[in-house]
């Protein structure tokens, strides 16, 4: 690419992740280059409309401002993807987009399938990938499918809750164990249950966040992750590790409470367990098709067994946010990093489009 691109950078969203999807789209603002881009800031407000987002500062968090006549849609008229100004006053060109945006509508393969449609390139793995990741209990079966460790677990919808046993639970999984909503990320919506009361508590609250729950058996261990990077030759970071200091890590402990967990990157680790949870990392990676980036969360046991826990398609941009961080101790820099995630999704785009879309 050698002329000025126009790259919109989306964050906000109809999300529980919403407010942390604003700190992650700073953190790529800052290290985007700016010679070479044109940033487009787009903001989604929490009742899904887009607003185009002018003035953006550098040193705070992209605050939402919903003027009426800032109101955009992404489209594609005669196959080049236009930002929209819904007042009809402008149109603006869009070279790529960068989805910052966490948990549902972002990162379950809705925005992945817009941006398909107006064939534009973005960042982060497509459509498939990110919906499969999004859902743990798809994504665990494809784990067990690919014989890559993972902890057990039952998957319950809400039409299973009037014939639930929750002591075929407890003797299957035992307690403790995590009660989850299948679809959402940043520990939204979870609950740690150690009784039989606690454990339809936790039930009962995780389906006010999703249609269907995964129950996993607790594993006793350090948490550890791996950052990837790369399209058809990924690359994996050296491991780093949460030390939480709440019961686990919660949504509290990663966002509100400064000291609710320390990050540590390396993580301090036998050489052996750092080789295969790299290995590990890009088998996951690559057997639920994933392109770009993601971060893959384990358990390490005393014994140095590794479980995967599960894999995220955007992971966080903070500035403690360990995707950045296991990578800038890997040796990659935030600039380089967020520029070669730019790179990455102009050469899958480029690929894509040389396939043939007709017959004959």
């Amino acid at each position: 690419m050698t002329d000025k691109c126009n790259l919109v950078l989306l964050y906000g969203g109809k999300s529980a992740e919403h407010e942390i999807s604003l700190i992650s789209a700073q953190y790529i603002f800052e290290k985007i280059n700016k010679e070479r881009f044109t940033i487009i800031c787009v903001g989604i407000a929490k009742d899904g409309t887009w607003y185009f987002q002018d003035n953006p500062r550098d040193k705070d968090p992209l605050a939402i401002k919903t003027t009426p006549n800032n109101e955009v849609s992404l489209v594609s008229i005669n196959n080049k993807p236009l930002l929209n100004f819904m007042d009809g006053s402008k149109q603006l060109p869009v070279d790529i987009v960068f989805p910052a945006l966490h948990g549902t509508y972002g990162e379950d393969g809705t925005i992945q399938g817009l941006l398909r449609m107006v064939n534009v390139p973005f960042v982060g793995p497509d459509v498939l990938s990110t919906a499969v990741c999004m859902d743990k209990d798809i994504m665990k079966r494809l784990f067990i499918q690919s014989n890559i460790p993972t902890c057990n677990y039952k998957m319950i919808k809400r039409a299973d809750l009037a014939a639930l046993d929750l002591d075929d639970i407890i003797q299957t999984l035992g307690l403790p164990c995590f009660v989850k909503p299948a679809n959402l990320g940043s520990s939204v919506g979870i609950s740690k249950a150690k009784s039989k009361q606690t454990l339809q508590l936790a039930i009962d609250y995780a389906f006010l966040y999703d249609q269907k729950i995964i129950i996993e058996e607790a594993i006793d261990g350090r948490e550890i992750e791996c950052a990837v990077l790369g399209n058809e030759a990924p690359e994996a970071s050296v491991p780093g590790e949460i030390i939480t200091h709440h019961e686990f890590y919660s949504y509290e402990a990663k966002y509100l409470d400064e000291k609710g967990a320390e990050l540590h990157a390396p993580a301090n680790l036998p050489q052996t367990t750092v080789t295969e949870i790299r290995a590990l990392a890009i088998k996951a990676f690559q057997a639920l098709d994933c392109e770009g980036m993601a971060r893959i969360d384990f358990f390490v046991t005393e014994k140095q067994k590794i479980y995967i826990n599960e894999l995220n398609t955007i992971p966080g941009f903070t500035h403690i946010s360990m995707y950045p961080k296991m990578w800038e101790a890997t040796g990659v820099d935030g600039d380089t990093l967020v520029n070669r995630l730019l790179d990455l999704a102009f050469e899958k785009f480029d690929r894509q489009q040389s396939l043939k879309t007709t017959f004959g």
